[in-house]
């Protein structure tokens, strides 16, 4: 699964509360019918005037970072549930239709549970730039009606596979109410089995703010959390989902977070 290069640039987005603007990242994706792709921060979000603190965790304090899971639930996804349940880390948990979410619900209702975000990563993984309107509808559709019926909550967030997106994505997504989050490490877990590189990967580009990806799927993954968890705590930082990440802003329907 190749990852999206990353460049800063970007205006600004309009937030209603407040009516200011704020500073955002730029991505550039060499992708088709997408050459530049506007992203927005998490700390972009969040530099809104709100006068109360959002539940426990408030990231304009703390140093916060947000562990994501995609294309599962797989054979591992339970003991990675364990993992996090143990530690007491929440977690994003972008999730497959097709051999995944109708393989495994029960573990779909555990992740919803047990206080972790469940979102969308797709029903068959295909890349959304390829396909018609009415396809990446249902391939959207079709994943945040399973979830729902299996959590009693729609996802408002997805994660477009490989990250490709344009601009008939982000309009589909808009009208569903999805929000669309990429990330800013990765691991390039799909390519090795090797836990200790995939943990030394993660730790090289995790900062302030981070969306990791990582995914549950894969051999080598799940060892390596813990041992990602442990050392990120002990530099301080805090883990939080992505909605957690964002807040007191909230994230934009056909809007792109990273």
């Amino acid at each position: 699964m190749p990852s999206p290069t990353s460049k800063t640039k970007r205006s600004g987005a309009a937030f209603p509360t407040g009516a200011i603007v704020v500073a955002a990242t730029a991505l550039t994706l060499a992708l088709t019918g997408c050459t530049r792709l506007e992203t927005t921060a998490p700390s972009a979000v969040r530099a809104t005037d709100v006068q109360a603190r959002f539940g426990p965790v408030d990231c304009r304090e703390v140093k916060c970072i947000a562990l994501t899971f995609d294309a599962g639930p797989s054979e591992h996804s339970a003991r990675l549930l364990d993992i996090l349940k143990e530690e007491q880390v929440p977690a994003t948990f972008f999730l497959l239709g097709k051999r995944h979410i109708d393989t495994y619900p029960e573990l779909v209702k555990r992740m919803a549970d047990e206080g972790h975000e469940v979102a969308s990563h797709t029903w068959t993984h295909r890349r959304l730039t390829e396909l018609s309107p009415d396809e990446i509808r249902e391939e959207l559709e079709h994943t945040n009606a399973e979830i729902e019926r299996l959590t009693g909550r729609r996802p408002t967030l997805m994660r477009p596979p490989q990250g490709r997106t344009d601009d008939t994505v982000h309009g589909i997504s808009r009208e569903l109410g999805l929000s669309e989050v990429l990330w800013s490490v990765t691991a390039k877990d799909y390519r090795t089995t090797d836990s200790d590189l995939i943990t030394r990967r993660v730790l090289a580009q995790s900062s302030r703010d981070g969306i990791i990806l990582l995914h549950d799927l894969y051999d080598g993954t799940v060892p390596a959390v813990p041992g990602i968890i442990a050392e990120l705590k002990k530099r301080g930082y805090v883990f939080v989902t992505v909605p957690q990440l964002l807040a007191p802003g909230v994230a934009e329907p056909g809007e792109v977070y990273r």
